[in-house]
């Protein structure tokens, strides 16, 4: 699993048959204190995820094993990235680095 944050949306006007449904969010890497950091890629998203959302990413064969009532079943589809989590807090060497109370305005 990677920690990412959302950066923007993704719209396809034609996809496989097998991709038709999903959510499509553009997500970058981020640190543990939530800052987008990286390239960013395209995810699935599996769980009503937001503009700005800390979220947690599974790619490779993980995310093609995801079922979510939100988003059509994944299996054995062209799917290399979800979102298969709003992140609330994370604590890092006994520090909260980064909290969603705390995230007005999409960043810290």
């Amino acid at each position: 699993m990677r920690i990412c944050r959302v950066v923007g949306s993704v719209v396809a006007a034609q996809v496989s048959d097998r991709l038709i449904g999903p959510t499509y969010l553009l997500v970058a890497p981020a640190t543990v204190d939530g800052d987008a950091k990286g390239t960013p890629m395209v995810a699935v998203d599996a769980v009503q995820a937001g503009q700005g959302d800390v979220v947690l990413v599974v790619q490779g064969s993980s995310s093609r094993q995801i079922e979510s009532p939100d988003s059509p079943e994944t299996t054995d589809t062209a799917v290399d990235a979800v979102v298969i989590g709003i992140i609330d807090m994370i604590d890092s060497e006994d520090s909260v680095t980064y909290r969603a109370a705390d995230d007005e305005g999409g960043m810290m």
